[in-house]
């Protein structure tokens, strides 16, 4: 199974970026797909997360700015992120939880955002 990210960039503050993450095959059991991310010289944050019945979550700073979504056989899911701020830097990853304990990451994808 792979997991594979995409759409990351450089953009300004202000500026949208929609990211993908692609599962290469179905994994049984999925219980949620979510994102997180890793700013230089800090450890990995959690971001946004979809359950298998389609609860979301979030993080307090992207309420509001980002919407994750998925399709219905958990093969995909996109974060939606809008006015960006600098502090959304870092490189963003695709977690895929299987039976709650699991987790499937992918290789990572970086968004830059200069003010």
């Amino acid at each position: 199974v792979q997991v594979v990210e995409s759409g990351g960039g450089s953009v300004h503050s202000g500026e949208s970026l929609r990211l993908s993450c692609v599962v290469s095959d179905a994994i049984f059991g999925t219980t949620a797909m979510g994102w997180y991310r890793q700013a230089p010289g800090k450890q990995r944050e959690f971001v946004a997360i979809i359950s298998n019945v389609g609860l979301t979550n979030y993080t307090a700073s992207v309420k509001g700015r980002f919407t994750i979504s998925r399709d219905r056989d958990q093969t995909r899911t996109d974060l939606e992120m809008s006015n960006l701020k600098p502090e959304d830097t870092g490189v963003y990853y695709c977690n895929v939880r299987v039976s709650h304990t699991i987790d499937v990451w992918g290789q990572g994808t970086q968004v830059t955002v200069s003010s």
